[in-house]
């Protein structure tokens, strides 16, 4: 992430082991039914939220953990997390497996797979979550991976957070710009030939608001060919404003609709402190609207939980590492909701 301006540091360290227990076990089978193993959790009824709630995560395994010590009050509040669906950000390495597995694992349950693309070279300004793909062979490939894991299943894809953002705010170099547009041109194209995947094109959020700035560079990334954009992924932006936010860029950019990532959003964003440190973890905080189809806005596709809750955004405010697992965070996090 750069400053406040971008989508926080990645939220998932996603593992093959794990994604192979996903393809091989079962959640619910049904709306409220309980799985048999692990952390009891469930789906969300299907007509309000398609996208599938991952019985192993690290909310259900830190609510089975809470169930067995007798911390009841604490499970509870984990449980607000657990049982909702959130992002699965593909790791590079294992990108075709993992692909595979949260697909398998949700079309089991008759629901819809969430999935986080986020591995552009040069990602993140070499800040918390610096790194991608070395070059742009390599992105393809990786593309082609995540492509080959989803195949014919049912999948949204939310692609490459701070791709275009971070090309608008000169926070990555106009020497690298070209070949990003050309590789998220290309990952749009990939994906709209599955049959069954919708794919969102990131474009920041409504923090930094100039959408006159950021609607060409989003044709130029392929957004007329996606089935729309994202905003406010891993941020904290008020639902209301980024609403106010993608409506204006949807005007500009071919009245494209957009999801909201709502996960954090419930207190609105940080302002104090070191405002290039307001984005990152910042207390205080609280979960937003449940993921939801139902938004009563035609331009509006979703409110999705894109960044998961409790997941570190990097070694800021005493939190560990980008991705990692923090449950007195999501503890915070899940009581501020009320």
């Amino acid at each position: 992430m750069y400053g406040s301006r971008g989508a926080g540091a990645r939220a998932s360290m996603a593992v093959a082991g794990a994604v192979l227990l996903f393809a091989g076990c079962s959640s619910s089978e049904g709306d409220g039914d309980k799985d048999a193993q692990g952390a009891k959790v469930s789906q969300q009824p299907k007509g309000t939220d398609p996208f599938w709630v991952n019985p192993d995560g690290n909310a259900a395994e830190q609510l089975a953990s809470y169930e067995k010590d007798g911390k009841d009050g604490d499970a509870e509040l984990i449980r607000r997390i657990a049982e909702q669906p959130t992002g699965e950000w593909l790791t590079p390495e294992n990108a075709e497996q993992e692909a595979r597995g949260f697909t398998e694992a949700a079309t089991k349950v008759d629901r819809d797979a969430l999935l986080v693309v986020y591995n552009i070279p040069h990602r993140d300004c070499g800040q918390f979550s610096g790194g991608g793909a070395a070059d742009g062979n390599a992105y393809r490939a990786f593309i082609d991976q995540v492509a080959a894991g989803i195949g014919d299943r049912r999948a949204t894809v939310v692609l490459e957070p701070d791709a275009v953002l971070h090309m608008v705010d000169g926070c990555t170099p106009q020497e690298f710009h070209e070949e990003r547009y050309d590789l998220l041109r290309g990952a749009v194209e990939k994906f709209k030939s599955l049959k069954n995947t919708k794919v969102y094109l990131d474009a920041g959020n409504a923090g930094w608001g100039r959408t006159d700035e950021i609607f060409e560079p989003l044709k130029l990334a392929g957004v007329e060919r996606a089935d729309g954009f994202a905003v406010n992924v891993s941020n904290f932006y008020p639902t209301a404003d980024s609403i106010k936010y993608g409506k204006e860029l949807s005007a500009k950019a071919g009245n494209k609709p957009f999801v909201i990532d709502t996960s954090r959003n419930g207190n609105g964003p940080y302002t104090e402190g070191d405002p290039k440190e307001t984005w990152c973890n910042p207390p205080g905080r609280a979960l937003g609207e449940a993921p939801t189809t139902k938004t009563d806005d035609e331009l509006v596709d979703a409110y999705l939980w894109v960044k998961r809750p409790g997941e570190s955004d990097g070694t800021c405010k005493g939190g560990p590492k980008a991705g990692q697992w923090w449950p007195e965070y999501a503890l915070k996090l899940a009581k501020a909701s009320g």
